[in-house]
């Protein structure tokens, strides 16, 4: 796992580009179009192990969960609902991590009882993995 060092801030510069991805999503146009563009330009730029495993989230979204709309989170692929990020993958490369990560926020409807997982590490898109990941978005738009 490759060492990462932080600033006086605390920050990893992965950490400190993340934020400025956000603080430029903020002020990017909203016009689906350009959110669509935007999420397109993050996933072609990730390796292509990590771009396989987005296009695969991002295909299960269009078919499963037309309702999330395309959406780039701290530079990273995601897809919101009603404007929030409902659901992201984090690169591995992104942060040189041993493992990428699909994750839901808030306004995903994955409650099951006192404790339930929103974050799952991943290392590629199989069969299984598509068909978990393809249940986890439809109950997260629910």
């Amino acid at each position: 796992m490759a060492e990462t060092r932080s600033t006086k801030s605390g920050f990893s510069a992965e950490e400190r580009a993340a934020m400025k991805a956000a603080a430029a999503e903020r002020k990017a146009s909203q016009k689906q179009q350009d959110l669509d563009e935007a999420l397109a330009e993050v996933i072609a730029k990730l390796p292509d192990d990590e771009r396989a495993m987005a296009e695969a989230i991002d295909a299960i979204v269009r078919e499963h969960a037309p309702g999330l709309t395309s959406k780039t989170y701290y530079g990273m692929p995601g897809w919101a609902l009603d404007g929030k990020v409902c659901l992201f993958m984090s690169p591995a490369s992104k942060f040189k991590v041993r493992y990428s990560t699909i994750g839901f926020e808030q306004v995903a409807n994955l409650d099951d009882g006192d404790m339930w997982p929103t974050s799952f590490a991943i290392r590629r898109i199989g069969r299984a993995e598509s068909e978990t990941i393809t249940a986890l978005v439809k109950k997260a738009v629910s």
